[in-house]
């Protein structure tokens, strides 16, 4: 770690001791002056924790060591001070002084515990998007300074008891403190006062039972048909907002269903409604709908919940194919379908053997892939633009998962050794997450990337987007379910024309020879697919995504195995430039890219896009359409063959019991 990155860690820390040892100093001596500037400087300091050092404030909280107990010690050395500074030695006073500081921790400790009820009178057992709420009376949630920053209120009330004790330590007037102590204890109150309020009848939204008996409503009113079911971690939504738009197409009246919280806000713009269910009992309503069909864009532990349903049909999709064993996972025999881009896919999961019948396996293409666009001839009076795309290093710890490790920083040093190269790097989200080393090695990368683009090191990750506040700092779930209600038509294609423009206007601003580090949302993979002239990456979907515009594309080898084993273990690498860990290849790929005539791979592009991605006609949104059709009437015959089971008590039995 270098100095200057412990220091920003330990300084405030360090700083915060100084001061509490100053004060500890101040009151033993006495000295009124020292006690007065050590007790301001550690007030200070809380606001420097609170606005820039919150990570360390938690690390603080978990060492028993939070904001009250700092600041009761606080106010305690101040009052320990004032004893030593009383000329007779203590007075009376000062056993009232006490007993109103313990009143306003009690009131603190009070407000805290009435946060609680608050927010579990506000955590509905469902929540909603783009559906009309009002039914269920809810309000905005109350101010966040009540609410949900406990270290500021708490800050902020008693910041007259501790101004009115150093006021009586500098000036030797106890009235200073009885002030400010009595000033702290109506604050405190106030701040109680307000969040009880919110307890009252007439504020209190439904409750878990309305609630249920409002979804039950809404989806007999609805009807839906068809939908997505997504669970999984806060870094995986886009695994999710990749069907957005291909089943918002669809006919029927689809629905998105959800089983996290937070996932209803990293869900992309979209216009169709959204029901995030958390509780397993909960989502087993789903079996009194209209629903017939779920599709699934990825596998985790709670997706074996809804497969208990069996009035509903489960299709798993994917989010992106590849050679890798994921994208042949034996779960996907779980499901009554697995829809694949081509015959390829069908190909690995009978190569594989886990257990997928190839009945099972329907063949829609990828309907997500209508944004990229088409390979129109070499760069002429432009540099090349290359897009190195490695994915995550996985679970196991095989080296040819990811090229960052053992090959990123060769590969990146030898397109920038290039004057004609301009360099997008774009890494997985997911780098880092599980091997040290890929993590160390992408730093070095972004280092190399920055330095070459001349970025300074704060920005070299690209300009971060200006994230526009849509709710107030107040917001929980149950406000943004009410501010989230019915949308206006056409809002989902309004927010996409906006990122289309904002992401023209990034490329247009980053020039056509600067290199650039892309993470985040925005822009888009795909949007970088249509700038790029090749694609450097790994044995993942985003080759198999990338055939879609027909550009010449280079994979890295850094498993061990030899050019022919790697061609004949990874099907996707058949069209390839294969790449070994030193880079040498480079230069040959980038006079393949600039002069057509030696670029021997093109035929076979064509014809391994087709495998991969299925034939261009019927499109691939048409053959989606089918295949929810089709499994829809499967699930309509089996329900006309099978009775639907009783989920309500049968009346005669209570009565008879």
């Amino acid at each position: 770690m270098r100095p200057l990155s412990r220091f920003r860690r330990f300084g405030p820390l360090a700083a915060l001791g100084v001061a509490f040892a100053g004060q500890v100093a101040g009151a033993v001596r006495p000295d009124a002056g020292l006690l007065a500037a050590s007790t301001a400087a550690g007030l200070g300091l809380e606001l420097l924790l609170h606005r820039r050092h919150r990570r360390l404030s938690r690390v603080l909280s978990k060492a028993r060591a939070d904001v009250m107990v700092r600041q009761l010690v606080r106010d305690l050395l101040l009052v320990a001070g004032l004893m030593n500074l009383e000329p007779h030695g203590p007075g009376r006073h000062y056993l009232p002084l006490c007993y109103g500081l313990l009143a306003c921790y009690a009131l603190y400790v009070a407000c805290q515990g009435a946060v609680g009820k608050v927010r579990r009178s506000r955590t509905l057992p469902v929540l909603t998007r783009n559906i009309d709420a009002s039914a269920l009376r809810l309000r905005p949630a109350p101010p966040a300074l009540a609410a949900r920053r406990p270290g500021v209120r708490l800050l902020g009330s008693g910041l007259p008891a501790t101004s009115g004790l150093m006021a009586a330590a500098l000036t030797g007037d106890g009235r200073w403190a009885v002030a400010g102590v009595a000033l702290s204890v109506l604050l405190a109150g106030a701040g109680l006062a307000v969040l009880l309020a919110w307890l009252l009848p007439g504020r209190r939204p439904a409750g878990e039972a309305e609630v249920l008996a409002w979804f039950d409503a809404w989806l007999a009113e609805y009807r839906p048909t068809v939908g997505m079911y997504f669970s999984g971690g806060t870094s995986s939504a886009y695994q999710a907002n990749m069907w957005l738009e291909p089943l918002a197409a669809l006919g029927g009246r689809p629905v998105i269903v959800l089983r996290e919280r937070f996932m209803m806000q990293k869900l992309g713009p979209t216009d169709l409604p959204v029901v995030c269910v958390p509780k397993v009992a909960h989502l087993m309503r789903l079996e009194r709908s209209t629903l017939r069909v779920l599709i699934h864009p990825a596998n985790s532990g709670k997706t074996s919940q809804v497969l208990r349903i069996p009035s509903i049909k489960h299709a798993f999709v994917n989010h992106g194919e590849s050679d890798k064993l994921s994208s042949c996972n034996p779960y996907a025999k779980a499901y009554d379908e697995v829809w694949v881009a081509g015959p390829a896919a069908r190909e690995r999961y009978a190569r594989a053997e886990v257990g997928v019948d190839n009945r099972d396996v329907v063949e829609i293409g990828r309907p997500q892939l209508a944004p990229i666009l088409p390979y129109a001839g070499p760069p002429a009076a432009r540099p090349v633009t290359v897009l190195y795309a490695p994915t995550w290093e996985g679970w196991t710890d095989d080296p040819g998962n990811t090229s960052v490790v053992l090959a990123g920083e060769n590969l990146v040093r030898a397109l920038l050794a290039d004057p004609g190269v301009r360099l997008l790097y774009r890494p997985h989200p997911l780098t880092g997450s599980v091997d040290p080393r890929a993590a160390a090695a992408d730093a070095r990368i972004r280092r190399l990337v920055g330095d070459a683009s001349g970025v300074p090191a704060r920005t070299r990750g690209g300009k971060p987007e200006k994230v526009r506040r849509v709710f107030p700092a107040r917001a929980d779930d149950a406000e943004r379910m009410l501010l989230q209600g019915v949308p206006e038509s056409g809002r989902a294609a309004a927010v996409a024309a906006r990122e289309a423009a904002r992401e023209a206007a990034y490329w247009a601003a980053l020039g056509p020879a600067e290199h650039r580090v892309v993470t985040g949302a925005r822009p888009s993979l795909y949007s970088c697919f249509n700038q790029a002239d090749l694609l450097i990456g790994d044995v993942s979907s985003v080759v198999s995504d990338f055939l879609a515009s027909g550009k010449p594309y280079a994979v890295a080898n850094t498993g061990g195995l030899s050019e022919e084993e790697f061609r004949a273990a990874f099907p996707t690498v058949r069209a390839a430039t294969v790449l070994t860990p030193d880079a040498r290849g480079v230069p040959e790929l980038l006079d393949a890219v600039r002069d057509p005539s030696k670029d021997r791979l093109a035929a076979v592009r064509a014809e391994l896009k087709e495998q991969l991605l299925g034939p261009a006609d019927p499109p691939s949104p048409v053959r989606f359409a089918a295949a929810v059709e089709a499994l829809a009437a499967r699930a309509a015959e089996r329900g006309a063959r099978v009775p639907r089971p009783r989920t309500e008590p049968d009346p005669r039995a209570v009565r008879d019991a």
